[in-house]
């Protein structure tokens, strides 16, 4: 006999939701699975805010779930744990990502490439194992399997973390498997907001030579002074794209608009390799003949297994490598997302979750 919604889901929680296309965020009354044998239950501590949010919270990729509880970048602190979990404890400080479940059994899984399963569950606006939608952290718990679920390093700060789990692994992941991690190698990153900043930290940890890429002229200082990168290059400044034409090993695109492709291939060495990690919503114009000409590579790539995820944080441990973030309050989240959408944030926004929620 199949279980009730109230059997599976016993655990009472609240949060903010969206019911609708406006994407506009109140509170909301739900509840959670109770925790099972290999399941982690936490409180939340911190969510992030990714760009993604805004995406499907006004369904513009045409995916939406309502009502909508977004956030895929947690950190909190274990509550709970099932009885045969072996790696959390209560009190623990963990991290969830963007995806809580997978099949665990095809190619991908066994080769600790989760993110790319085909039955991978994300931790929003999806469907679980149990037919129910999943909820993200703008939330004050939540119970995930302790495969999906990540130590956070003590001596990283838990509110500039949070966005290492979907911001740091996406930069972290690329520059690891195209073999971009070599150091003396040159690497542009296009774009300087959440993701980029922190591709710009990593990259530099690994010994690399850094080139901000952007249209904005005033991110020179913050590019070159605050984060370390060692040039800054205007994309609309014909005279400094002719410049360093034929100069990067590799280019990380993090620019989720609409922009020019071909520049930004001209910049590649030949065997060079251009990395998208944006998604704009139209499809980009993409010229064949500089590939051909040099043998470079165009590429995209996902956020990171569990495996590459637990070494990003380590890694960025090791490195002191956190977000700039702008901490908010729960009330707040429906500016934050007004402000992101204008690129009015300095670069991450992260919700503090547990002084700021209220539960009634």
């Amino acid at each position: 006999m199949e279980k009730s919604p109230e059997e599976l889901h016993p655990v009472m929680a609240f949060g903010w939701a969206a019911r609708d296309t406006s994407g506009f965020l109140s509170s909301f009354k739900f509840s959670r699975r109770a925790t099972g044998d290999k399941d982690v239950k936490l409180k939340l501590l911190y969510c992030g805010i990714c760009h993604s949010d805004i995406h499907q919270l006004k369904n513009e990729w045409g995916s939406s779930l309502y009502p909508l509880v977004p956030g895929h970048e947690i950190v909190g602190e274990v509550t709970e744990v099932g009885i045969k979990v072996e790696k959390f404890k209560a009190g623990d400080k963990v991290a969830v990502g963007g995806y809580c479940g997978s099949c665990r059994s095809c190619e991908n899984c066994t080769n600790d490439l989760e993110n790319y399963c085909s039955k991978g569950i994300a931790t929003y606006n999806a469907i679980y194992h149990d037919g129910t939608p999943t909820y993200g952290g703008y939330s004050n718990m939540i119970v995930v399997d302790e495969h999906f679920v990540f130590h956070v390093p003590e001596n990283l700060p838990l509110a500039t973390a949070a966005p290492l789990l979907c911001a740091g692994i996406t930069m972290y992941s690329p520059l690891r498997y195209f073999g971009l991690d070599k150091p003396g190698l040159h690497i542009g990153v296009v774009g300087l907001g959440g993701l980029g900043h922190v591709g710009v930290k990593f990259a530099k940890a690994m010994g690399l030579k850094v080139t901000v890429i952007s249209t904005s002229r005033n991110k020179q200082k913050e590019a070159l002074e605050r984060l370390s990168a060692d040039s800054f290059l205007v994309s609309t400044d014909e005279d400094q794209l002719q410049a360093a034409m034929g100069t990067m090993d590799g280019i990380l695109d993090t620019v989720s608009a609409d922009h020019p492709i071909h520049p930004l291939i001209g910049l590649l060495k030949s065997h060079g390799k251009l990395i998208f990690l944006g998604a704009p919503e139209k499809p980009v114009e993409l010229p064949v003949f500089p590939l051909l000409m040099g043998r470079k590579l165009v590429a995209g790539s996902g956020i990171g297994g569990m495996t590459e995820t637990q070494e990003m944080l380590d890694f960025a441990a090791k490195h002191n490598i956190t977000a700039e973030v702008e901490v908010i309050p729960m009330d707040y989240v429906n500016t934050a997302l007004e402000r992101l959408a204008k690129g009015d944030v300095k670069y991450r926004f992260v919700i503090d979750v547990a002084k700021t929620l209220k539960t009634e």
